[in-house]
């Protein structure tokens, strides 16, 4: 399997106090990885600087190949929008588009609209229904299940969820959850997922603990 990203020394620090040191990841195309960590170890943080959203202090991130922080913005973007799909903790949805628009999103960025893959995602996440509901119309669940079908909907090669299922139910978590697994293995994606769940975390392919000594195996059988 091929490496989709590739994280080497990443080190970040706010006033001098390290949020997160050393770390070391790769994820390879088709895997699911599930990240845990207590709140506050620097989770959220860890997924920005993957991203090229938030710059490390120290280290380097390989994403499909080319260094994040060695492109100018412009190509940084482009990378981005092609080969990433990002479930952010608060969602992110433009309040003036409303639910189709937002998950369609990625498409329009990329020239390349597409309605039925647009419908094929709503009913992936059991939304169709709601397609022309605005956001401020919608749960937080529901606000959730959007902010999945729009980081998914363009098929990128990395897809990095932060926290996709804190908001929903069971049945929906499980739907989401399969969703992402489906994303993996038939799409070639790889994809990091920060839960608290272990739940969610039981349904991946490996499982990684963010401790001060860095990211280290983890199962779900495991004491944290």
């Amino acid at each position: 399997m091929s490496t989709v990203l590739q994280a080497r020394g990443l080190t970040k620090r706010y006033d001098d106090s390290p949020v997160f040191s050393g770390i070391e990841l790769s994820l390879k195309a088709g895997e699911l990885v599930a990240l845990l960590g207590e709140s506050g170890c620097g989770k959220s943080t860890l997924l920005n600087c993957l991203a090229g959203l938030d710059r490390p202090d120290e280290g380097q991130v390989l994403l499909a190949g080319e260094d994040i922080a060695a492109l100018p913005e412009p190509a940084q973007a482009r990378l981005r929008r092609r080969a990433l799909g990002f479930v952010f903790q608060a969602f992110h949805l433009l309040p003036h588009l409303n639910v189709a628009e937002n998950v369609g999103l990625p498409l329009t960025l990329l020239q390349r609209p597409d309605a039925a893959r647009v419908q094929q995602m709503l009913e992936a996440v059991g939304l169709a229904a709601l397609a022309q509901r605005m956001p401020r119309q919608l749960s937080g669940g529901q606000l959730q299940r959007v902010a999945v079908a729009r980081a998914l909907v363009h098929k990128p090669s990395l897809v990095l969820a932060d926290e996709p299922t804190g908001n929903l139910d069971a049945r929906h978590a499980d739907a989401v959850l399969a969703l992402l697994q489906t994303q993996c293995r038939e799409q070639g994606a790889a994809c990091l997922l920060v839960t608290h769940s272990e739940r969610a975390a039981a349904g991946a392919d490996r499982c990684l603990l963010m401790s001060p000594d860095g990211l280290l195996p983890w199962s779900p059988s495991s004491p944290r």
